[in-house]
C-alpha cells in the first residue's frame, strides 16, 4: 500500500472517497478529507482538468492517489461505478445533470451502493434559475451580499482572493456535508446527496451579521460598521515603510491597552463616541505612519493590544508563533499549510505530494480489489485527450 493510504494516519482512516476531479472547491474539500485520513482516489480525466500550474505543486491533491478514466469512453462509467461500489463517499463538481449524462449520477451509484455519501460541489446548486449558469467564487458571493460588505466606502468592493466563496462557502460546507451524511449512512445503511453550493455556504456564514442587520446593528453598506473598517480600532493602518499593521482592539480592556501603547492616551474616552472616530482614526494613522512595520510590531510585542503585523504568504510561514506551532510544513520542497484541524489520538501529516495523473492505477486496483481497474488503462499519466467539455460546476469551464 502506498504511503497515502498508510494506517493510523489522521480519524478518517479507512474512509474510502472517490473525487471526480475538477479544479477549486471540489479538490480542496477533497483534500481535506485525505488530511485527516481518508483514502482519496482521484478520477483524472484523460488531458487534465485546466489548472493553469505544474500539477507537482498543486498540493490540493496532497495525500490522494489517482487513476485516469475517460468517462466518455464505452467502458468509462463501468469503472468509476466500480469505485463508487467500493467507496464511502463520492465527490463531484460537474454542473447539474452532467454526472447522470456521463452515467455515474446519483441514481446510478446508489444502485451500485446504497451507503454511498454523494457530495455535489457546485456555485448555484442543483436547481434554480442560475443552476446551469457558468460562475466563479467573485460572482457567488456578489449574489449573495456577502462581496458588497467588503471594502472601503469610496472605492469597489475589495475581492478576497477565492477565500470566502470557493473554500469557506463552498469546501468547508461539502465537508461538514458529507461527513454529516457518513454518520448518518454508517448508523442507518442508507447514503443520501449532499447539495453544497456556494450560494448557500457564502450566505450562511453571514448568519450572525444578518442577525445584527436585523437587530438594527449593522449598516446595509460597507465601511459603516465595527466589523467592515467603519471602526477606527477595527482596521488596518499604513506604516512608514509602506507595509500594514492590523489593528483589532474591540474590547475596553484592549482599546485602552492600544491607546496606550500607541501613544495616545488622550483618546481613550473616545471609544464609544462615534462622532469623535474620524479624529481617532486620524490620530492613529499619523502614529502607525510614523515608524516601521518590524518597530511597531516590536512596541506591541507581549500586549494584549490586539496588534498584529499584516505579513505576505512568503513572511507567514516564518512567524515564530506559526513556526513553533507547525503552522506550515515542509513537504517535497514546497513551503505548505499543515493539516488542520489538530487531534490528539490520531494525529494528522502531509503524507504524499501532489498525486500525479494516473499515477496510483495499480496501488488501487490492488487496495480496492478492482482488477479490472488496470485494463486498457493508462497509468503512466495523462494522455491526449482534452477534458470534459461540460466542465467543472464552480469555475465555469465550458
Amino acid at each position: 500500500m502506498t504511503t497515502a493510504t498508510t494506517p493510523g494516519h489522521g480519524p478518517l482512516t479507512g474512509v474510502r472517497v472517490v473525487e471526480l476531479a475538477g479544479i477549486g472547491p471540489g479538490p480542496f474539500a477533497a483534500m481535506l478529507l485525505a488530511d485527516l485520513g481518508a483514502d482519496v482516489v482521484r478520477v483524472d480525466r484523460p488531458g487534465g482538468t485546466g489548472l493553469a500550474i505544474n500539477t507537482e505543486y498543486d498540493i490540493t491533491n496532497r495525500n490522494k492517489r489517482s487513476v485516469i478514466i475517460d468517462l466518455k469512453s464505452p467502458d468509462g462509467a463501468a469503472r468509476v461505478l466500480d469505485l463508487a461500489a467500493r467507496a464511502d463517499i463520492l465527490i463531484e463538481g460537474n454542473r447539474p445533470g452532467v454526472a447522470e449524462r456521463l452515467g455515474v449520477g446519483p441514481e446510478a451509484c446508489h444502485a451500485r451502493n446504497p451507503a454511498l455519501v454523494y457530495g455535489r460541489m457546485t456555485g448555484w446548486g442543483q436547481e434554480g434559475p442560475l443552476a446551469h449558469r457558468a460562475g466563479h467564487d467573485i460572482g457567488y458571493i456578489a449574489l449573495t451580499g456577502t462581496l458588497g460588505m467588503i471594502g472601503s466606502p469610496d472605492e469597489p468592493p475589495a475581492v478576497p482572493a477565492n477565500l470566502v466563496g470557493d473554500y469557506a462557502g463552498g469546501s468547508l460546507y461539502l465537508v461538514v456535508g458529507v461527513l454529516a451524511a457518513l454518520h448518518h449512512a454508517r448508523a442507518t445503511g442508507t447514503g443520501q446527496v449532499v447539495d453544497a453550493a456556494i450560494v448557500d455556504g457564502a450566505s450562511h456564514l453571514a448568519a450572525m451579521i444578518h442577525g445584527m442587520l436585523a437587530a438594527g446593528g449593522w449598516q446595509d453598506r460597507r465601511g459603516a460598521n465595527l466589523l467592515d473598517g467603519g471602526c477606527p480600532y477595527y482596521g488596518t493602518y499604513e506604516t512608514a515603510d509602506g507595509k500594514y499593521m492590523a489593528v483589532g482592539a474591540l474590547e475596553p480592556q484592549f482599546y485602552e491597552e492600544f491607546v496606550r501603547v500607541l501613544g495616545i492616551p488622550e483618546h481613550a474616552d473616545a471609544r464609544k463616541d462615534w462622532t469623535r472616530w474620524d479624529e481617532l482614526r486620524a490620530a492613529v494613522a499619523a502614529r502607525f505612519k510614523s515608524r516601521t512595520r518590524d518597530d511597531w510590531t516590536a512596541v506591541f510585542e507581549g500586549t494584549d493590544a490586539c496588534v498584529a503585523p499584516v505579513l505576505s504568504l512568503r513572511e507567514a510561514s516564518r512567524h515564530p508563533h506559526l513556526a513553533a506551532r507547525g503552522t506550515f510544513t515542509d513537504h517535497g520542497g514546497i513551503t505548505q499549510p499543515a493539516p488542520a484541524p489538530r487531534f490528539s489520538a490520531t494525529p494528522t501529516s502531509v503524507r504524499g505530494g501532489p498525486a500525479q495523473p494516473g499515477a496510483h492505477t495499480a496501488d488501487v486496483a490492488r487496495d480496492w480489489d478492482l482488477p479490472d481497474l488496470l485494463e486498457g488503462l493508462d497509468s503512466d499519466g495523462p494522455a491526449t485527450k482534452g477534458p470534459d467539455s461540460d466542465g467543472p460546476a464552480t469555475k465555469g469551464l465550458a
